[in-house]
């Protein structure tokens, strides 16, 4: 019963168009302007898109050419990942100044846990609004937030009220709101589960919940718990400060297809050499080396070879990488090479041990 889980306070910050925005915050000229960061007319996959683009159809993992199909105007930025990380740092300063339970996802989303906070503030939501305030004024950015009882609704509601805005779903408000709300929106429903779901008649919150654990995990396997427990409010999923690192990869698109394994190597040395920049960087090495092929007709294949010791050194990468790109014959021509590193020597960090909040359903959120 949700009653009788723990609640906490919990705030999902994400950052509207974050990529786009902070080229559009430094270049005014692209203000207001249909901007795709990354990509091109030719080729390569677009990063980010601005507001003003996507009105167009145009999204973040979309290929170029189509892009520039749905919006001709649009306008192709070169990403600048050093300033994204740059502001990303600033903005988790703010967070810091609310909690330290804080658990960064990527450069423009975090979690925050603000149950027990550093104002001594028992309103979530107007902690969030002061956070987003802050951001806007201290950064020049926008941010949208989801405000809730577990990071699971308030990921879901930071999707609500964007961009520039943000929702609160109060204790007693869950079950209602996760009963109403479109499949598509469930955080871990990806297209192709929604099509699965939509075939065996659910379309919203109200229609998985009517469904048994055992009919979930029949179609869904280990997914099917999850489903299950998540439409009833229930994620237990604490904040945790220290996310581990578990792989790091560097990849790159080619203007064109390349059809020699010379030319190939030459390319695999400059993204083995970033790889290791950025192992070294993070002070890890990993022993799996998994090597990422596209070919020209999109299909992708990957190959993996785990050595028997840890590596960050650019030529151990870029030897393991050439092995793997030798394994077996090349199908077709290549568009994109990546190569990642995994299996890291991270060491598992336990997150501060984060108090429980045992109360009735309804307080100041």
């Amino acid at each position: 019963m949700l009653s009788d889980l723990p609640i906490r306070k919990i705030i999902h910050v994400d950052m509207d168009a974050f990529y786009a925005s902070v080229e559009q915050m430094d270049n005014p000229e692209l203000k207001g302007k249909p901007i795709a960061v990354g990509g091109s007319e030719k080729r390569g996959v677009i990063s980010a898109a601005s507001y003003e683009a996507r009105k167009f159809g145009v999204k973040s993992a979309m290929a170029g050419n189509l892009a520039v199909k749905l919006c001709p105007e649009l306008i192709f930025v070169r990403p600048h990942f050093e300033r994204y990380a740059e502001i990303s740092k600033k903005i988790r300063k703010i967070f810091y100044d609310y909690t330290d339970l804080v658990e960064p996802l990527s450069l423009d989303e975090a979690y925050l846990d603000v149950t027990n906070n550093k104002k001594g503030n028992p309103s979530a939501s107007l902690i969030a609004k002061e956070i987003r305030e802050r951001i806007f004024n201290e950064v020049g950015l926008t941010a949208s937030a989801g405000i809730s009882i577990n990071k699971f609704v308030a990921k879901v509601a930071s999707d609500y009220n964007k961009p520039n805005g943000q929702k609160t779903v109060n204790p007693e408000e869950v079950i209602e709101f996760l009963e109403q709300l479109d499949i598509r929106k469930f955080y871990g429903v990806g297209k192709v589960t929604a099509e699965k779901m939509y075939q065996l008649g659910i379309f919203t919150g109200k229609d998985l919940k009517l469904k048994s654990i055992d009919f979930l995990d029949n179609h869904f396997g280990k997914s099917g718990k999850y489903y299950y427990y998540v439409v009833r409010g229930i994620h237990t999923s604490e904040v945790k400060p220290n996310r581990i690192r578990k792989s790091l990869a560097a990849e790159r698109t080619f203007s064109e297809n390349l059809s020699s394994e010379v030319f190939m190597l030459e390319k695999l040395k400059h993204i083995a050499e970033e790889v290791s920049k950025r192992l070294i960087k993070s002070k890890v090495s990993g022993k799996t080396v998994t090597l990422k092929i596209k070919y020209s007709d999109f299909t992708l294949q990957t190959r993996s070879k785990t050595l028997h010791y840890f590596i960050s050194d650019k030529s151990l990468i870029l030897e393991t990488a050439k092995d793997l790109l030798y394994q077996e014959k090349l199908s077709n021509s290549v568009r994109l090479l990546g190569i990642s590193m995994s299996n890291l020597n991270t060491e598992t960090k336990k997150a501060p041990e984060q108090k429980s909040v045992s109360v009735q359903l309804k307080f100041e959120f």
